[in-house]
């Protein structure tokens, strides 16, 4: 069982909604998205099609019940890893460190989404999504705010910072779970902390005393 679905579904009462979803997630990372049917993962779970429909809708309701979790999940590490940070190039490190270690964590989950993200973007839990997004990084932005009133943060385009910030350690991510480094990315998290942080910083020379 995924530690995700514990975490995002727990009690006994939803043990069957999280059997579903793990094997679905089996069913997406070894087949691909478009191959699944739902008796693809009813065989797989043991499951009802009457079970699967009742809990998701349909498999597009399911992959976006999938994502949406990884993403709940993924927030919650951030949220504890920034918490306990000193300072923010600390924080900055605290939230590349928290989303690599994520996704070593989670890999068949962190495989998925990246594959599936613009089929769910697409589809009818596109404003969900999109929710989930603006909160995410919104709150980014927020704490960032901090760091502009001090001077340690460049002011940049608000919608370049998330790019700037995750998405070298986000290919590398990407390169490792579908084997192309076989390098684990724990092992360079901080080259990319640095990175991140050399990528929104003000110049030492520059920054306010």
């Amino acid at each position: 069982m995924e530690p995700v679905f514990e975490r995002a579904f727990p009690g006994a009462r939803k043990a069957r909604k999280r059997q579903v979803l793990s094997c679905a997630l089996a069913c997406f990372d070894e087949l691909g998205l478009d191959a699944v049917t739902i008796d693809t993962i009813r065989e797989r779970s043991g499951s009802s099609i009457g079970t699967i429909y009742h809990h998701f809708g349909n498999k597009e309701g399911l992959a976006a019940a999938i994502y949406l979790a990884g993403l709940d999940d993924q927030q919650l590490w951030f949220e504890a890893a920034v918490e306990d940070a000193g300072g923010i190039q600390g924080a900055i490190k605290a939230w590349i460190k928290a989303y690599i270690e994520w996704v070593v964590a989670n890999p068949r989950l962190a495989r998925f989404m990246y594959h599936s993200r613009r089929a769910i973007a697409a589809g009818t839990s596109k404003d969900q999504l999109k929710g989930r997004n603006d909160q995410r990084y919104s709150a980014l932005l927020r704490f960032l705010e901090t760091g502009l009133a001090a001077g340690k943060v460049r002011s940049l385009p608000r919608e370049t910072y998330a790019s700037l910030l995750i998405g070298q350690s986000e290919n590398y991510c990407r390169a490792w779970l579908s084997g192309r480094v076989a390098t684990p990315p724990t092992e360079h998290i901080d080259v990319f902390a640095d990175a991140a942080w050399r990528a929104i910083a003000v110049d030492a020379n520059q920054q306010k005393d």
